[in-house]
């Protein structure tokens, strides 16, 4: 597009300042003790630790009135002891990590068996949940080089293992809907997935989402007694009428607000009244990491103030889509509980937690 004294514009340069006058509140404290239930601190990712600096996270936490962070990058054995090791039992009270599973197991048989007995060690161990990627139903294949998924009843030794050593279970399965759908013009998300084309999920070789919905499902159905968080609101942020029906069919499920407000933000009165309906089922979680200042403020603004269209992150441009987005206004009492209160409540681990 020629723009007049600008020559060409790419849309990608597009950076428009919004002309409306709107309140604005800074929140750059937690005004209750608060629990970022989802969050990467560990070295699964890439091999690096994701905090550099520890002391200099606790000293933001204290600054954030953040009380405990839930570090989901534990792993197993000796990865598992160097979390340990450098957060929990360093930093005691202000972090708790959280067991993953060596999916590598399932190239060869009996690995049912082998994944239920390394979640008991990791619980003998210390790892106080489990973390479950969303690689179960996408990428992860048995020992005949087939998908499976969370319903899988093979996967039973493995809930019977964290039924019975009382742990919760943090589970990302599926992804933002976008990256189910086409790559076109109509998708909302189409920078995101031009910057990271691995996101997409479209095509020969990957399931539909709903079939990874199912599977979260039959999962959550199949294992009363374990306590499941679905990441990112349930793992379906767009449909809060499928994740409302989910929280009211299953007392052990809950959900984590993770990396999702620039969708809740959007449906600010559907999230207030689904947080409504559920007080005690919602709990915070950022995913960023290293946490910041900036982020947890926003986090914040959103459950505590009645502000409109302020950015979601402090990304330019935003890193989901080119949207704004409206805070929840929440009462005291359901902001304390989205921001800490139902985390110590459905984390065994934080139950007894000087707050």
């Amino acid at each position: 597009m020629d723009v007049e004294g600008l020559g060409e514009l790419r849309l990608r340069d597009f950076r428009p300042r919004p002309t409306v006058r709107l309140a604005e509140h800074e929140v750059p404290r937690s005004s209750t003790p608060a629990v970022d239930a989802h969050n990467h601190l560990g070295r699964w990712h890439d091999g690096r630790w994701r905090v550099a600096d520890v002391p200099a996270l606790v000293d933001l936490m204290d600054a954030a009135n953040v009380a405990t962070i839930v570090n989901l990058d534990g792993c197993w054995v000796d990865e598992l002891e160097a979390n340990l090791d450098r957060y929990d039992r360093a930093f005691p009270g202000r972090f708790v990590s959280y067991a993953r599973v060596d999916w590598r197991e399932t190239t060869t048989p009996g690995w049912p068996d082998r994944i239920a007995a390394s979640l008991a060690d990791s619980a003998a161990r210390g790892a106080t949940g489990v973390k479950l990627w969303k690689d179960i139903g996408l990428r992860l294949r048995d020992e005949r080089g087939e998908l499976f998924f969370l319903d899988d009843p093979r996967l039973e030794p493995m809930w019977a293992a964290i039924a019975e050593a009382g742990l919760p279970v943090t589970v990302h399965t599926a992804d933002p809907a976008a990256f189910f759908e086409p790559l076109d013009e109509r998708n909302e998300r189409l920078e995101e997935l031009l910057r990271h084309p691995d996101w997409r999920f479209m095509g020969p070789g990957f399931p539909p989402l709903a079939r990874l919905l199912d599977a979260l499902e039959g999962a959550v159905a199949a294992n009363p007694g374990v306590t499941i968080v679905g990441a990112h609101v349930g793992c379906i942020a767009e449909d809060l009428d499928w994740v409302d029906r989910m929280l009211t069919a299953y007392p052990n499920f809950a959900v984590d607000t993770a990396a999702r407000i620039a969708e809740l933000g959007r449906q600010p009165r559907r999230t207030r009244r689904l947080i409504e309906d559920h007080p005690g089922r919602v709990v915070l979680g950022t995913d960023v990491s290293p946490p910041t200042a900036e982020d947890y403020a926003i986090y914040f603004r959103f459950l505590e103030t009645a502000d409109e269209y302020f950015p979601y992150d402090a990304e330019d441009p935003p890193g989901n889509g080119r949207w704004r987005i409206s805070a929840l206004d929440l009462s005291p009492e359901l902001a304390a509980g989205v921001a800490g209160d139902n985390a110590r409540a459905l984390i065994p681990a934080l139950h007894h937690r000087d707050t």
